[in-house]
Parts: structure tokens; sequence; C-alpha cells
């Protein structure tokens, strides 16, 4: 079964390709330096009824006009015998169909998994073994702690890969708290991008409600049940036996006034009445924004 946890571990390579190029020099394997990234169909279906999807199919493609290199990115929660033979006809696939290098990339997010991932797997008759595959691994073994706020903002996309990676470990908390001080310095778009992608990403974890006591996160991902998506629907359906466009601003101003609740921020009566009057979605909208990261009410109602 797909999961959402599943889904973010390769996703974030190809909304965020800056990330291969540390990752694969943690795998000691060296990717064009100069290259365009271009994201494929993860279909390897042939003409025959068994689908055949890979999670994450990028084409680097160097700009002096070298021969490309195909990836396949493949999210592995827990050890499958099978998946060896999907990896080798992946691989055989690629390569196939575009006449150019293939790698295999498995991420995993526990030790047992990746160390199982790393095969080498052998594959044909016990007396001949004719194919073997060997996936290059990302998992807690090498993927860094990232514990240094500085760094982490200076590349939050491997910050946030390597707090996924780690969010079984014990140095979650600690890791978490590191990532959490780095996005208080980022834009706010890359704010709810990453928040919401590792609150998604760290699945129904003890790490995942650690994060959402350090940051509650905006709704980037719709759909996946993260905090704020709740506390925005719950307001607005609040605000729907009053009426559709007053209650539409009713919900949205219950939203903004939950979250800060939450969020451990006191506020005002007056400013608990001035959200509560407003009628302007564009204005409520902003305040829930603010009220991501605000540390008082007045940030919120006088930004």
């Amino acid at each position: 079964m797909v999961t959402s946890r599943h889904e973010t571990a390769h996703r974030i390579f190809q909304e965020r390709p800056a990330l291969l190029a540390p990752t694969f020099k943690l795998l000691g394997v060296s990717l064009p330096e100069d290259a365009s990234v271009e994201v494929l169909t993860p279909d390897a279906t042939e003409l025959k009824p068994i689908e055949r999807r890979i999670d994450t199919v990028l084409r680097l493609r160097p700009r002096n006009g070298g021969a490309p290199t195909m990836l396949a990115i493949e999210a592995q929660g827990r050890p499958d015998p099978e998946k060896a033979r999907s990896w080798a006809y992946y691989l055989a696939f690629l390569e196939s169909k575009n006449r150019c290098p293939a790698l295999l990339v498995v991420v995993c997010q526990d030790k047992d998994t990746a160390e199982w991932a790393m095969g080498p797997f052998h594959l044909g008759p016990d007396d001949w073994k004719h194919l073997t595959v060997r996936p290059l691994v990302l998992g807690p073994g090498n993927v860094p702690v990232i514990l240094d706020p500085e760094e982490a903002a200076a590349d939050l996309a491997m910050a946030t890969f390597a707090a996924m990676t780690h969010g079984r470990s014990p140095d979650a908390p600690a890791i978490l708290k590191t990532l959490a001080q780095a996005l208080g310095s980022a834009d706010r778009e890359a704010l709810r991008y990453y928040s919401e992608l590792l609150d998604t990403g760290l699945g129904d974890t003890p790490a995942r409600r650690t994060w959402r006591k350090l940051m509650k996160n905006g709704s980037y991902f719709p759909g996946r049940g993260t905090f704020v998506e709740e506390t925005y629907l719950e307001g607005k359906a609040e605000g729907k036996a009053e009426g559709k466009a007053e209650g539409e601003a009713v919900g949205a101003a219950r939203s903004v006034l939950r979250l800060l609740e939450m969020r451990g921020i006191p506020v005002t009566p007056s400013q608990r009445d001035r959200a509560l009057a407003c009628t302007d979605l564009a204005v409520l909208d902003r305040w829930l924004e603010l009220a991501f990261r605000a540390t008082d009410a007045e940030q919120v109602f006088d930004g």
C-alpha cells in the first residue's frame, strides 16, 4: 500500500532536484555537475497486462551535451524478497528504452530495511546466478544527523530529508527542533512547503507528534490530514451553519484563533472580536499564514 510517508520519501527529489548532489556525494557516486533534471513518467509497463511503476524517474542531461543518466528512486518501508526482480526490471527497462546508464537509489527510513536493501541480490538458478542487482541506498546509516540550525538553514531540502530519514532515531526531537529553528528564518513559501512535507513524511510516528508541537503546519498537500488542514476544515464546517459567505469568514477566523490557541499564543478579547468581525477572506488568509510562525498575536493582527 502506497502511503503519504512513502510518497514524500521519493517525491522530494522530484520537487527539489538540488538534493541530488549532496545525497549522491554521500553515496560516493558522481553525477554531472552542470545538468538539467527532467521528471519522467514512472510507468515502466510494456505491452503486457502487468503494471509496473517506479516511484520516481529522473533524467539528468549534462548541459555540455554528454550522455544522460537515468535515475530510478524507490522508497522502501520494509524488506521484500520480490523487490529485487522488480528493481532488475526497472534498470534493464530504463537502460534499454533510453540507451544510457541507469542508477537505482532506494530510500529507507529504518536501519534494518536499509541494510537489507544494499543487497547484493543475485538472480538466476542456484548454480548460475546470471544477474546481480546492487542498489544505492540512502538511510539512517549514511544520511547525516543535522543539529546545527545554520547548517540546516543553508540547505533546507537536505535538512528536511535528513529529518525524515532519522524520524525513528532517539535523536529525532533534537533534529526536529533544529529544523524548526532553521525554518523560522525561511520565507513563507519555504516554511509551508518543508513543514508540511515533513509532517506528511514522518507518518504516524511519535516524531510527527513532536513536530506538530514545534510547528503547526500549513496545508501544502491537501487531503493529507495535516494539522492546519484539519483546523481549517473544522472551522469551515462550523461556519457553514451561519450562511455561505458569512460562514466562510467566520470559519476562517475561527481557524486563525484555534491555531493561535494550539500554539499557546494568548489572544486578547479585542483581537478575538476583530478576527470574528472580519469578512475579508484575503485578510483572514493572510492572518492564517502569519499565525504559522508568529510569537504573539500582535504579529498576526497588526503584521
